[in-house]
């Protein structure tokens, strides 16, 4: 009767530490699961604020009126425009329509296997490749809906293509990725480092 008692509390242990050993992994995965859902809802955000934008553009800002947005001293730093561009930055690519359209494509499903598939381990991470995604649709719906895309974003203190929320949403987030990939480099090279001297040492 003992023997049977500790054979059932020995049997008891070893399935709760084979729960335990699987807590790390089911954790990470629900960590994974939030994590995209919050990235989607970003997605979603960007997308509508920025068609939104553009809608509020189109109605309120005749084609190529220029309004002061942000002055100092005099100076106007930031203007609110509408221009329609066909092409990507200054223009180039104008009219080929058929690439700027497939390239935004693979890009954004790109960025969407690398969000489910990859192991990110920077929640700034999932923050900057949904940036990227947004700005990719927000663009591609003009482009889809419009055959342009509606800029209104005009630096006034140097010269620079007009842009918009979509423009923004892909380079910030693209910075922010390449930040995150170099330091994330770095502190792996750095624990390589670490254990190496540990190994050395022991």
């Amino acid at each position: 009767m003992v023997d049977g008692s500790l054979c059932l509390y020995i049997g008891e242990i070893a399935i709760t530490q084979e729960k335990l050993q699987n807590v790390p992994s089911a954790a990470r995965q629900i960590s994974k699961k939030f994590w995209i859902g919050i990235s989607m809802g970003l997605v979603a955000v960007l997308v509508v604020t920025d068609q939104l934008l553009k809608a509020l553009v189109d109605k309120h800002i005749a084609l190529y009126e220029e309004k002061d947005f942000l002055k100092i001293g005099g100076k106007t730093l930031l203007e609110l425009t509408h221009v329609r561009n066909r092409g990507a930055a200054w223009s180039i690519m104008e009219g080929n329509r058929a690439f700027l359209v497939a390239l935004p494509v693979v890009f954004i499903t790109a960025a969407l296997v690398y969000l489910f598939a990859a192991k990110l381990t920077s929640r700034w991470e999932y923050v900057s490749v949904a940036m990227i995604i947004a700005g990719g649709i927000g663009n591609l719906i003009d482009r889809i809906r419009l055959k342009e895309v509606i800029d209104y974003i005009q630096l006034g203190f140097m010269d620079f293509p007009v842009f918009n929320l979509a423009d923004i949403c892909v380079v910030c987030g693209s910075i922010l990725f390449c930040l995150l990939i170099i330091i994330l480099d770095i502190k792996k090279k750095d624990k390589q480092t670490d254990k190496r001297q540990e190994q050395e040492n022991a």
